[in-house]
């Protein structure tokens, strides 16, 4: 039986991060920049969502970890593994959804997603606003040229690729919402 994890604490979730990620090194740099976004934005979630946050940006790339392999698609292995852990629900679901997940996961042909509820909140649109403004290792991006990457990584034929008329209109939009939610709350 899995230990429980009932209170989310970003620093269990580094370390979780930390030991998951140790044989991908740029896996680990970028999910440490996206921590590192994610602190930057925490104001456009509600404050009892910050920590939230802040562990799924640690977690959201896990799934590429040897030990969490299993369908091979990341979100989907990374939230399973999660799972399996004792990680709350609610945080399995915001990395198997981060970023558009979905859009690729129909594209790729994944089953399994709907184990997962997509929140399509508030958190969901920082993390992936966090995850698509940080570079492969690590480095701050714009969203335009962090798109335009990975279709170049990918190619012109892959999933990514067939994928980006849904899921970029989609990115866009939630780093959209964010900004108008930092913008509110510098106001306030």
């Amino acid at each position: 039986m899995p230990l429980v994890i009932d209170h989310l604490v970003p620093a269990r979730a580094m370390c979780l991060a930390d030991e998951l990620l140790v044989d991908l090194p740029q896996r680990w740099s970028h999910s440490a920049g996206v921590a590192g976004r994610a602190a930057d934005l925490v104001t456009a979630v509600d404050p009892a969502d910050r920590d939230l946050l802040l562990c799924a940006a640690w977690l959201h790339d896990i799934g590429y970890a040897v030990a969490a392999r299993d369908t091979g698609f990341h979100s989907l292995d990374g939230a399973r593994l999660l799972r399996r852990l004792g990680w709350p629900m609610r945080l399995c679901a915001l990395v198997a959804h981060h970023s558009g997940a979905s859009f690729l996961a129909v594209a790729q042909g994944v089953d399994g997603m709907a184990e997962f509820d997509d929140e399509r909140s508030a958190v969901t649109d920082a993390l992936a606003c966090a995850d698509q403004t940080t570079g492969v290792r690590g480095e701050s991006v714009f969203l335009e040229d962090r798109l335009a990457e990975v279709l170049r990584r990918h190619g012109a034929c892959s999933p990514h690729a067939a994928a980006h008329g849904g899921r970029a209109p989609y990115l866009r939009s939630a780093a959209s919402r964010v900004q108008a939610r930092l913008l509110a709350t510098a106001t306030a």
